[in-house]
């Protein structure tokens, strides 16, 4: 089973990706009180409380004091069980990563990292208003690895626009030097609500053109491989037997429980997710009420989350497998669709696992959505 926290604290807007939290951290004691208490109220959720990886992440949990980090340790003890060798991360901002802090982090438990690096360069830093700079970019690595936390992997973003292919070659080739063994590199998203998105529809903001994203989309995928690096989903890439095991777990379509604001969790036959408004989530937890909405997967939704996540992997669509989940629901295989993909050289067959390849990659997303169950 794997745990995850969704820690909604954010020193910044987060411009860059999928969530937009306040800069506000009023209320964060409360906030960890209700966490805690989630823990206990959905400990019987999967039917087995043995953790095989704990994940911190979801906003900035490096904001929470050790105090505060110890509480929820405690609590996550006290109601399961976390099995030997256990993948315990945490995602970081640079700048809260002191020598001293990192020590109390392994002392906890810690053993994996998730810094949001973004870029060795000063200027898109300022770009995407983070408050770290290159210097505590680099240092928060070297102290991590000092105190020997061997597992690191660190955030990189490409596709602002200003950016040249010189740039980007520059941030993987530091970021390779530094020695982390995994390294997520993400296209520049530009959601609706953010600043960014703001600047995009006043013209103040030009989004970078699809065929230079495409570019350095490849780029990122050629470098890295041949740096030692493996693509094991579209967006991560990892030294041998350091690829992420909680995040594996989504893709593989493992269980999970989610607490806190927003968190989700699946467990085979259902997905629920919890109220992302904190201060809901807080009074409700408070009284004892789990604050989540659930959907029921049908076989055919359980189907196309098999092929969306597993068709992003380097391990593939189990062929067999998947023959038979449309068999069952008695709807015809899309040879005529995966034999297309084939011909066109987006995607192979190997031991019977359709795995994509070349600018197959690039359009994962799209080519899943053509042999989905409607």
């Amino acid at each position: 089973m794997h745990l995850y926290l969704h820690i909604p604290f954010c020193h910044q807007a987060c411009h860059y990706c999928d969530f937009h939290f306040s800069t506000r951290l009023a209320g964060k004691s409360e906030l960890v009180r209700a966490l805690i208490k989630e823990i206990s109220l959905q400990k019987d959720y999967l039917g087995t409380r043995d953790l095989s990886t704990v994940y911190f992440g979801g906003g900035t949990p490096s904001t929470l004091s050790i105090t505060e980090l110890s509480a929820i340790f405690e609590a996550i003890h006290q109601h399961f069980d976390v099995l030997p060798g256990a993948e315990i991360t945490l995602e970081a901002n640079p700048e809260d990563l002191t020598p001293e802090y990192l020590r109390s982090l392994k002392d906890l438990g810690v053993n994996r990292l998730s810094i949001g690096i973004q870029s060795f360069h000063a200027a898109n830093l300022t770009f995407m208003n983070r408050n770290h700079d290159v210097e505590q970019a680099r240092k928060s690595i070297q102290d991590a690895q000092a105190i020997g936390l061997t597992n690191i992997s660190i955030d990189l973003i490409y596709g602002i626009p200003s950016n040249t292919m010189e740039m980007l070659e520059e941030d993987l080739a530091v970021a390779v030097a530094t020695g982390v063994q995994h390294i997520s590199a993400y296209s520049l998203t530009i959601e609706p609500k953010t600043v960014f998105g703001h600047q995009l529809k006043k013209g103040i903001l030009t989004e970078t053109p699809e065929e230079n994203m495409s570019a350095c989309f490849e780029f990122t995928h050629q470098y890295l491989e041949n740096h030692g690096f493996t693509a094991y989903e579209t967006s991560n890439f990892a030294k041998a037997d350091h690829e992420s095991q909680h995040n594996s777990s989504y893709w593989k379509q493992e269980s999970y429980l989610g607490i806190g604001p927003a968190a989700h969790s699946f467990n085979q036959t259902t997905r629920q997710w919890n109220v992302s408004n904190n201060a809901t989530y807080v009074k409700q937890i408070a009284q004892g009420i789990l604050p989540f909405e659930i959907e029921q997967l049908s076989p055919e939704n359980q189907i196309n989350e098999y092929i969306m996540t597993q068709l992003r992997t380097h391990w593939g669509i189990d062929l067999s497998y998947l023959r038979e989940r449309f068999a069952d629901i008695q709807t015809a295989f899309p040879e005529k669709e995966i034999n297309s993909w084939i011909s066109a050289g987006y995607a192979v067959i190997s031991e019977d696992r359709l795995k994509l390849v070349g600018k197959g990659k690039l359009i994962a997303d799209g080519l899943s959505a053509e042999i989905f169950v409607l």
